[in-house]
């Protein structure tokens, strides 16, 4: 078989070239865009399977439609859209068409937190993961390395229910524990291990972890264990209540806003199941976004290595 390549690229990136090997042997694989071809890097994809591609223009309630119609025929059909749009425009027939009908549509949410950057407000999506774990009949999931966002569309396309996948723009390691090849949807990924402290992440919010897990074993002495919990829904609750065991410190850290996200999933069960571990949510305020890169934006309101590694400190009292 031939292997994809995953060498540090965008995972938008690897979600087009994952795609465009499964479409070769199953015709049933469609993709719908609402003039998004070329930002969800499908050009490549159009031009070998063009009978494969539907193009609906900048209406993304037809697109949903269009592609729970496609799905409810026994098609493979991905929705791809940028996640502002997709989970806000059409969250109507997201509830209903998809979920509610139970139609097997795989929703690909594009430039996804705020991978547009200095384009502002209006082309965030720090909502999606909120307002998507309110709907039932819905797997949430964002991969945070090259190599799960290809065993994630691998084992999306071959799911029978609903799934909302996230991606950003940025260039993401090919595998952060190239050790361990275990990716499984509904299960957390443990990127590494460690005593004194805790961090939960998912997308691109698990790199920040990463390297700020190497300032605190290199500055303090500070063993971290980081979980990659690219599936936001359903929740991984036995690796969670497991890692909650030993009470030490927990950190949250998302590209979305601290209300009702990753954070607040983790929080609620956790409390629910009498766990008394320090806890922090580290996400996006509910205040007006601060404009600027992405880079910009993870800096300002810490998460990156130097944010992270001084939330960490106040946690544990340093």
């Amino acid at each position: 078989m031939v292997e994809i390549k995953t060498i540090n690229t965008a995972n938008l990136e690897v979600f087009s070239e994952t795609l465009q090997f499964l479409a070769t042997a199953d015709k049933d694989i469609i993709v719908v865009t609402s003039d998004s071809r070329g930002s969800g890097k499908l050009v490549p994809f159009g031009q070998k399977y063009p009978e494969q591609i539907v193009e609906v223009g900048i209406a993304e309630q037809n697109l949903v439609g269009v592609a729970a119609g496609l799905a409810s025929m026994g098609k493979k059909a991905f929705a791809v859209s940028p996640a502002c749009f997709l989970t806000a425009r059409a969250l109507e027939q997201i509830k209903n068409d998809v979920a509610y009908s139970d139609n097997a549509v795989k929703l690909i949410g594009i430039s996804a937190g705020v991978s547009y950057g200095a384009l502002g407000t209006t082309h965030h999506s720090l909502h999606d993961y909120a307002v998507l774990r309110a709907i039932n009949n819905i797997t949430i999931v964002a991969p945070a390395d090259n190599y799960e966002t290809a065993e994630a569309i691998k084992q999306a396309t071959e799911m029978k229910s609903p799934i909302y996948l996230r991606f950003g723009k940025k260039a993401m390691p090919a595998n952060l524990n190239p050790d361990k090849a275990d990716f499984k949807i509904g299960k957390g990924r443990i990127i590494q291990e460690g005593n004194d402290l805790t961090l939960i992440a998912t997308g691109e919010a698990v790199l920040p972890c990463v390297e700020a897990a190497k300032l605190l074993e290199k500055e303090y002495n500070i063993s971290c264990k980081i979980i990659s919990l690219h599936t936001i829904k359903p929740l991984d609750t036995e690796l969670l209540l497991t890692t909650a065991e030993n009470k030490k410190p927990i950190i949250t850290v998302e590209e979305h806003s601290v209300n009702g996200g990753l954070g607040e999933a983790i929080t609620s069960l956790l409390f629910q199941n009498g766990c008394s571990n320090k806890l922090k949510i580290v996400g996006l305020p509910d205040d007006h976004t601060v404009s600027g890169s992405q880079t910009e934006i993870f800096n300002h309101y810490g998460i990156s290595a130097d944010g992270l590694r001084n939330t960490a400190l106040n946690l544990l009292g340093l």
